[in-house]
């Protein structure tokens, strides 16, 4: 047998994950005919069948089969293999470009970055903060490695790991009355701000009040959760926020804080192209994502 051509090996296991040839080439950004080429040679030198059609879409033969269950090891055993080297040659651990929503940002990544620093000191580590639309497209687009997003996310080319649940709760000024149960016929009587339109925060609220047969008038929609926060503190109305930014000591300090009921909640997830590859500093990052579901116990 000839040598396994990792580039061949890589447009195999592509063309499974995405279904079709001409999706696996949009991907991998080669020609359908240069992917089809590869995939032909990889199956000549291995002297195995590995696609077949199964209606429109490109299926493993059981060869195929059994070459995907080594296919990750291999490329996590390259990817070792080149990290290894690079640590020789420039002592650094790579470069992490992370994205997530500013909230996120806030309350959830000081202490694994904080982690991660104390365990790759030479990792360049970059954020950008934007809505989940605008993440997303980025870790399509593969300006950003990785996300913490807001679910829903869809496309093809991710891998999508839910990490934790983060309720949604109500601040209020002390001198607010509010009942024991907060709905949304009750914000509908109080002067409330939210997030500004346009990304999945607002609409999980929109949402919320929707079902309750409310459609909200915001008395202010802002972009900041700590300027929300300032203006609830002021006096100026009540808001919804995500968990994570209300800490138990602003719980107990300055404001009320109800659970909404119905509850509402929001899932985050780590969002990732399942073709990118994977240096010791994304792999750690990966990890260290990853971990929030048992730090909070509840990522199912």
């Amino acid at each position: 047998m000839k040598n396994l051509n990792l580039d061949y090996l890589e447009s195999f296991a592509v063309v499974i994950d995405c279904g079709s040839f001409s999706a696996a080439a949009e991907r991998l950004q080669l020609t359908q005919p240069a992917v089809s080429l590869q995939v032909r040679q990889l199956e000549k030198n291995l002297n195995a069948t590995l696609i077949e059609r199964v209606g429109r879409r490109a299926r493993p033969t059981a060869a195929g089969v059994a070459l995907l269950s080594h296919a990750q090891q291999i490329s996590a055993a390259v990817a070792s293999a080149v990290d290894a080297v690079a640590q020789q040659t420039t002592g650094t651990a790579g470069r992490v470009r992370l994205g997530t929503g500013a909230t996120a940002c806030i309350f959830l990544l000081p202490p694994i970055l904080k982690e991660l620093r104390a365990a790759l000191p030479s990792l360049e580590i970059t954020v950008t903060t934007g809505n989940t639309a605008e993440i997303a497209r980025a870790v399509e687009d593969n300006t950003i490695d990785v996300g913490l997003l807001t679910l829903p996310v869809s496309a093809r080319s991710f891998e999508i790991t839910p990490v934790m649940n983060d309720e949604f709760v109500l601040i209020a000024p002390h001198d607010m009355k509010l009942p024991a149960r907060i709905t949304p016929e009750v914000l509908a009587t109080r002067p409330v701000l939210l997030f500004e339109p346009g990304g999945n925060t607002r609409r999980t609220a929109d949402e919320w009040l929707a079902r309750g047969g409310v459609s909200l008038k915001p008395l202010m929609s802002l972009g900041s959760v700590e300027a929300i926060k300032e203006m609830v503190r002021a006096g100026l109305g009540c808001a919804i926020l995500p968990g994570m930014a209300v800490p138990a000591k602003t719980k107990q300090r300055d404001l009320i804080v109800r659970s909404l009921s119905p509850k509402l909640h929001r899932r985050l997830a780590v969002v990732i192209r399942r073709d990118k590859r994977l240096d010791r500093g994304l792999r750690q990052t990966l990890s260290a994502l990853k971990g929030l579901a048992g730090a909070k116990g509840d990522g199912r």
